[in-house]
């Protein structure tokens, strides 16, 4: 009962060419460059969410693509300023966008905004024009 046995198992060794891996590294660091080229550009780029999207058409709130590449950018200065979720006044919308995600939360027209209380801002962004 005191005997103990000890059997060890013997495995085949793995074998690899090196002219693979060196290959593979530079496949490797090619899709790592493709996903952090990508993930550097999308960091810009405003997200709206399928809540927003709803909103937007509901209320039938349009904004243009120039509109929306002015929005990106203050939403990277306000982001460099520390804000993390913000609201967004238009002259004919509000949105409450997180900085932190670049996404656009929800959509509301401008009459209806003037009756609502924003809470967990820490920002806001005014483009009236």
């Amino acid at each position: 009962m005191d005997k103990f046995m000890f059997r060890p198992i013997h495995t085949q060794p793995v074998i690899t060419q090196k002219a693979n891996a060196i290959h593979s590294g530079k496949t490797t660091q090619n899709r790592f460059s493709a996903h952090l080229q990508t993930a550097l550009e999308t960091d810009s780029k405003l997200i709206v969410s399928k809540h927003a999207k709803q909103r937007l058409h509901q209320r039938g709130i349009q904004i243009t693509d120039e509109r929306w590449q002015q929005i990106e950018k203050k939403l990277q200065e306000a982001k460099k300023m520390g804000v993390k979720e913000s609201l967004v006044l238009l002259k004919d919308a509000a949105l409450i966008v997180s900085a932190k995600n670049n996404t656009v939360i929800t959509a509301m027209d401008r009459e209806e905004a003037g009756t609502q209380i924003f809470t967990n801002i820490n920002g806001t962004i005014i483009l009236d024009q």
